[in-house]
């Protein structure tokens, strides 16, 4: 279980101190699939970034599993069991893809094994497995594989900021199929920052972040028709949803 405990983050501009996120608290149950979702910089990907470490919350306590992880570093916290898929996959020059998903499981996989990961997310494997994750690769395809890296790992907690950014109508397609067979398949939590249609329509719970502060959470059937403009308990989130076409 993952507990958000009072949790700010504010950065120094040229006008002074600036509030991102707002005393935030929030707890995600283990086994939940929950979606983050609210207007662009109203502090989603943020609060992702709090949960694995790549920030420093200014003030209040990160919790997982009941043990404070606010000031474990971003490889402790990996290995408590927390994932993170970038909106901007990472390239590694020099690394092969076997690599990454070997590295990733934490044990020697076989190329058999590797290949079903890569198989999951719709990539060819005989095409990908040997290939560097280098600049030759498209964003699309390196989601795909980052995507692949963390189904390897089977973590407590995958956290994903924006999985459909840079990716086609097709990939977005498959990784719909990929997100649903990890929450039937995965006995851990997924957390997904994200405000498209098809991915708020297969979770657990929806969390909405605007102004760096959680200004509605409950089922998709609560929230669904706030965001899309059929009720009026939630007015300040309404015309920030886009729709996958």
């Amino acid at each position: 279980m993952l507990t958000l405990e009072n949790l700010s983050f504010e950065v120094n501009d040229e006008k002074g101190e600036k509030g991102i996120i707002k005393d935030i608290s929030l707890t995600i149950d283990d086994g939940k699939f929950v979606v983050i979702t609210g207007p662009n910089g109203g502090g989603k990907s943020t609060t992702a970034k709090l949960i694995m470490g790549i920030e420093r919350p200014t003030s209040g306590r990160i919790y997982f599993d009941g043990q404070d992880i606010t000031d474990m570093s971003i490889t402790d916290r990996a290995k408590l069991g927390i994932s993170f898929a970038f909106q901007q996959p990472v390239r590694f020059k020099g690394v092969q893809v076997l690599d990454l998903l070997r590295l990733a499981s934490g044990k020697k996989l076989t190329v058999a094994e590797a290949c079903q990961y890569l198989s999951e997310v719709g990539l060819c494997a005989k095409d990908y497995i040997n290939r560097e994750v280098n600049a030759s690769l498209s964003g699309g395809e390196l989601k795909r594989i980052e995507i692949a890296t963390v189904i390897a790992r089977a973590s407590k907690l995958s956290v994903f900021d924006e999985p459909e950014a840079g990716i086609d109508l097709w990939s977005f397609q498959n990784l719909i199929q990929v997100f649903e067979r990890m929450r039937k398949s995965n006995n851990g939590s997924i957390l997904i920052i994200s405000h498209q249609e098809r991915i708020l329509n297969i979770a657990d719970e929806i969390v909405v972040i605007a102004d760096g502060k959680v200004v509605n959470r409950g089922t998709r059937e609560e929230i669904m028709p706030t965001i899309m403009g059929t009720a009026s308990a939630v007015d300040a989130c309404s015309g920030f949803y886009d729709k996958v076409q």
